[in-house]
């Protein structure tokens, strides 16, 4: 038995050097430096995490969606987290709570941007950034839809989606300071 457990335990350390240091190895440019790992970004890579969308709509990309396409696809991958209208406890998206208004998408976000940007990035949960632009301007069109603040057939996309005036914008204060301790 003790035999068993020093094989096995040199075979795990093996793999696990072999598996280190292969990489080293194979890889053709070899990096310098203090650390010497990792190597630039290319324009390929930034161009993969470079998506963020303003407020105004920057960097939005091109392509559409109502909240009548988004409907099928809320209920075949939201429904589960956020329920079938989203008004789940814990994940709400949508519907206020008595005279109190609730902190969701329809009572506190400030722009519709933010709430394609978040989907395109996070959404689903168990696949962040499989949806299409068509599916995520679909997918937001719906839930601005279940919060009463668009109608089912109005089209999102580039264009329309930053005219979109959300309930929550008059809430919030733009950060207008520039450089340095500027304090408002």
């Amino acid at each position: 038995m003790f035999a068993i457990c020093r094989i096995r335990r040199f075979v795990m350390l093996a793999i696990v050097s072999i598996c280190c240091l292969s990489p080293v190895a194979t890889h053709a440019e070899v990096p310098s430096g203090p650390l010497a790992i990792g190597r630039d970004a290319s324009a390929e890579d930034i161009g993969r995490w470079d998506i963020d969308i303003g407020p105004d709509g920057a960097g939005l990309p091109a392509g559409d969606g109502t909240a009548k396409q988004g409907k099928p696809m809320y209920a075949a991958k939201c429904t589960r987290c956020h329920g079938p209208r989203g008004r789940k406890d814990r994940d709400k998206l949508a519907g206020l709570s008595g005279t109190t208004q609730r902190k969701t998408i329809g009572t506190y976000w400030p722009y519709a941007t933010t709430l394609f940007d978040y989907i395109r990035r996070a959404m689903p949960p168990s696949e962040p950034g499989s949806l299409t632009d068509d599916e995520v301007y679909a997918l937001t069109a719906y839930i601005l839809n279940l919060n009463s603040i668009i109608g089912t057939n109005k089209k999102m996309n580039a264009r329309t989606l930053p005219e979109v005036h959300m309930p929550g914008r008059d809430r919030f204060v733009p950060d207008n300071r520039r450089g340095g301790p500027e304090v408002r």
